[in-house]
């Protein structure tokens, strides 16, 4: 009897024993988490940003499943957008989608990281999709998108070129990107990623009434700017205010269907159209600059 008594009592210090351990370790842990939040953090009011993405890098190795990790990584990238180092800013917002996809402000994510993109892309900052490439003889800035699988009005944008005129030897930013499209019709939103399905910019569009919108994927065969609306016994010409097809059209490889402009942004969002996509005005002249022909769009319910 005296026995089993003192089996319990030693099983039950065991548990307390072991209770105790466990209850250290996470103490221990929480306490090395905190101080190493309180680290990044000053690190970051210090402005040594470089110094913070280094450590929170490290900590997030450890415990890629925090929130706290996402948010310390938003902080640190705001940081980084203020000091101008944009393209800093916009490589953590991709690692936040990517990775903190249930933090509160993810929607605050996607469109600062949207907006950046675009900041970059239209700008003269090269990042390692883009080149450096010095003008030949003989070169005219179609033969060089066409080279690179990039458009003429982008070059022009990143350049700040005012017409199409180039000279030999002078050198311009040329986007390598490739880039494709994804059309959700049960959100009526339109993402464009790069190929290797990095996010670059979400747009609201509008897709077709009673889901008449084709399934499938097809491919930019046709960029018209201004484009004359043909319809059942009419011809609506560009500046027509009853031509709904907006400023730009980009034609599908489905015969009748494209993404385009409009003249009723009230239906952007909804299912309103006769099947195609349509966008703001300022939205498919964004898109229009980006993708050439050839571009992958992939349309889902």
């Amino acid at each position: 009897m005296n026995n089993r008594i003192m089996g319990a009592g030693i099983a039950v210090a065991a548990i307390v024993l072991l209770v105790f351990v466990v209850f250290g370790i996470k103490n221990a842990n929480k306490g090395r988490k905190a101080s190493e939040a309180d680290s990044i953090k000053e690190l970051i009011s210090e402005n040594k940003l470089d110094e913070a993405r280094t450590m929170l890098d490290k900590a997030d190795e450890k415990d890629q499943d925090s929130n706290d990790m996402g948010k310390a990584y938003f902080e640190l990238a705001g940081s980084y957008e203020k000091n101008n180092e944009i393209v800093k800013a916009r490589d953590i917002y991709n690692l936040i989608l990517s990775r903190y996809q249930n933090l509160d402000n993810i929607a605050e994510v996607q469109e600062i990281l949207g907006r950046l993109n675009k900041e970059i892309l239209f700008s003269s900052i090269i990042t390692d999709k883009d080149v450096l490439y010095e003008v030949e003889p003989g070169d005219t800035l179609s033969k060089i998108a066409k080279r690179f699988g990039t458009t003429i009005d982008l070059i022009k944008a990143s350049n700040s070129l005012e017409s199409d005129v180039i000279r030999v030897g002078s050198k311009l930013k040329v986007s390598k990107s490739k880039y494709k499209i994804l059309i959700d019709k049960s959100q009526n939103l339109l993402t464009l990623l790069t190929d290797d399905e990095v996010v670059v910019k979400v747009y609201r569009v509008a897709t077709g009434e009673n889901n008449s919108t084709p399934v499938g994927t097809f491919t930019v065969i046709n960029k018209i700017k201004d484009p004359v609306w043909y319809t059942q016994g009419a011809i609506v010409p560009a500046e027509s205010p009853d031509n709904i097809l907006g400023s730009r059209w980009m034609g599908l490889s489905v015969k009748g269907y494209g993404m385009h402009g409009t003249v009723d942004p009230d239906t952007v969002g909804k299912q309103a159209t006769s099947g195609c996509i349509r966008m703001l005005d300022r939205d498919v002249e964004e898109l229009y600059a980006i993708v050439a022909n050839g571009t992958e769009v992939t349309i889902v319910d």
